[in-house]
């Protein structure tokens, strides 16, 4: 008699090659065991249909009630074949060997050893799978004959060949799923990295711009605010002309901070990683930013010798006036008082090159009143690499500090 198999339901939940155990729902066990019971059931029931046909030796009742009770234990062992799937495998097979209504819990439990892709394991089982069909034509002889009994095996092992196809299909699909699953994680953890990424470089670039807009504005507005304190002998004029100077820094230091927050409260503004482009001062204004200096009361001389200034590249432009303003600013405030010699002079052939000198203050300088950011020189030292130049600053022989900066005049 022949038993044939079928294909256990398509699996929806994606296994690794080596997983642990998935929790599955309860419907998703319990519509297998009835899959695997309705088919051994249909087996058993061929089997006994068979053995009333005239010729057909009879079936003893201890035997069938010892095929009933080995199928219950074969479909009682099922749901643990995804825990233990070679040895459930192995045992619901042999036991299809001597019972028919074991044959469904074998089929699905190969099944689900052949999904994990194993081909040593799925051999063996394979094998008992074959000797239990024919183990189970010796228990129930039948008058089949030579040829019956070849035609048996030949569907017996397409049936297995067909099972293990089904199963090693469903784990390249698992394996498959898997996979894609790895890749979106691991594309959302570099997305969420980049977005780190991104957000930090806007914060460094927040901090530098609003250093950048405000240093200078701030500085002087400390200078005039620290010559009130400590000069008492100022004339009525002097005093009102300082909180004039005073004033207009600082409405024009709120004025460049709305400018900025505006372009960062701006909805269309560029976002995550995109260059913050808030409205920037360049070269051309650097005579208004020394005119600044020098109503200040600050002696700056200027030396300005670039070609072709109008078509300077904006990059360029930008970083340059960013640079002059810092070390402007950086003088007001570790030497107060004394005077700053500017130098500015390149052209597109030999680029841009920033020289800003003062002699070093002897004794301990006056005080500004205004703290240190911590972000000057520094900061537009890693401005002018960022363009791809070179930014250097020190004591020199005569004892000037003088601040160096050179940078490619790029289109």
């Amino acid at each position: 008699m022949t038993r044939p198999g079928t294909c256990a339901a398509y699996p929806r939940r994606v296994l690794l090659r080596n997983p642990s155990p998935l929790p599955r729902t309860l419907w998703g066990e319990t519509w297998r065991l009835l899959l695997a019971l309705a088919f051994g059931g249909f087996i058993l029931g061929a089997v006994l249909i068979e053995s009333q046909q005239p010729g057909e030796p009879p079936v003893p009742e201890s035997l069938a009630f010892i095929e009933v009770v080995l199928g219950i234990v074969a479909l009682a062992l099922l749901p643990l074949r995804r825990r233990y799937p070679m040895p459930v495998a192995a045992v619901t097979a042999v036991l299809s060997g001597f019972s028919a209504l074991a044959t469904g819990a074998s089929l699905i439990a190969m099944i689900s050893l052949a999904t994990h892709r194993r081909w040593r394991p799925v051999a063996l089982v394979a094998a008992l799978s074959m000797a239990a069909s024919a183990s189970y034509e010796a228990v129930r002889p039948t008058g089949n004959g030579l040829w019956g009994n070849v035609l048996s095996l030949v569907i017996g092992t397409l049936i297995v060949a067909l099972t293990i196809a089904i199963g090693y299909y469903i784990g390249t699909r698992r394996d498959l799923f898997a996979s894609w699953q790895q890749r979106a994680e691991t594309a959302e953890r570099e997305q969420a990295s980049r977005v780190a990424e991104a957000r930090a470089t806007e914060r460094a670039l927040i901090a530098r711009e609003m250093h950048d807009v405000l240093a200078h504005r701030i500085s002087l507005v400390a200078m005039h605010s620290g010559a009130l304190a400590y000069r008492t002998d100022l004339s009525a004029d002097d005093t009102t002309r300082t909180a004039e100077v005073i004033r207009d820094n600082a409405h024009l230091a709120l004025t460049e901070l709305r400018e900025v927050l505006g372009v960062l409260r701006d909805p269309a503004a560029p976002r995550d990683g995109e260059a913050i482009e808030p409205p920037q001062p360049t070269l051309a204004s650097v005579e208004a930013l020394i005119a600044d200096e020098r109503e200040s009361g600050r002696t700056v001389s200027a030396d300005i010798d670039v070609a072709d200034l109008d078509s300077a590249p904006n990059a360029l432009s930008r970083n340059a006036f960013r640079i002059v303003q810092e070390c402007l600013t950086n003088a007001r405030k570790h030497a107060p008082g004394v005077p700053v010699r500017l130098e500015i002079r390149g052209g597109p052939d030999a680029g841009l090159e920033i020289r800003v000198s003062n002699p070093v203050p002897v004794g301990a300088a006056l005080p500004t009143g205004l703290p240190r950011s911590g972000m000057g020189l520094a900061g537009v030292t890693e401005r002018a690499v960022l363009a791809g130049g070179e930014l250097t600053f020190g004591t020199d022989r005569r004892g000037e500090f003088v601040v160096r900066a050179r940078l490619p005049w790029r289109a």
